[in-house]
């Protein structure tokens, strides 16, 4: 297992109260300002702590995606809990994702962009998928030492994060900055 990526084993840490009283998900999905037409592209999902709020909120697909089978068994054993049937399980890396070109009409990007090879390919990738004007919220830790989340050096820095995001064809902006983590909202312009 590449020695940047998260271990499938800690999961339940995902979805705990704890990270879930931090994050606050349904705030922070806001920025997508998704409504009941919006296909969803859930990248790095994860057991789905994102993706089931998400899915509540569409009629259409909610396509989560993640390189780690057991991450998306966990996210269908959720997701049938929540007797959800519009999420859609995809095993696949960032830098070449498994959709058709301009598939959907929002992507999340949570705490996962700091585990890509290539940032500028993962970008490419997710302004493929997007439709025109579509919305992308990419949320990751910020370059600073916390007490969790992974090493200080492959993190991404925010101001960074939005430059690379514009240079890559998005109107993107920093929507919120914490202690620890950000979210920069971009458009597909």
């Amino acid at each position: 297992m590449d020695s940047k990526r998260f271990n499938p084993k800690n999961a339940d840490k995902l979805m705990s109260k704890e990270r879930t009283d931090k994050l606050q998900p349904h705030k922070l999905i806001e920025y997508l300002e998704v409504g009941e037409e919006d296909s969803i592209a859930d990248l790095g999902v994860g057991p789905g702590l994102f993706a089931i709020p998400l899915a509540k909120m569409t009629n259409k697909p909610v396509y989560g995606v993640d390189v780690e089978p057991e991450m998306l068994k966990r996210l269908k054993e959720n997701a049938e809990a929540e007797n959800l049937d519009n999420i859609k399980m995809l095993e696949s890396d960032l830098e070449s994702i498994n959709l058709p070109d301009e598939s959907v009409t929002r992507v999340l990007n949570t705490f996962v962009i700091h585990e890509v090879g290539d940032i500028n390919n993962a970008i490419n990738e997710m302004k493929r998928i997007l439709t025109p004007d579509g919305i992308l919220l990419l949320v990751d830790w910020e370059a600073v030492e916390t007490e969790s989340g992974p090493p200080l050096e492959i993190r991404v820095p925010s101001e960074k994060m939005v430059r690379l995001l514009k240079e890559g064809g998005f109107k993107a902006e920093l929507v919120y900055e914490g202690p620890e983590n950000y979210a920069v909202k971009a458009v597909k312009s």
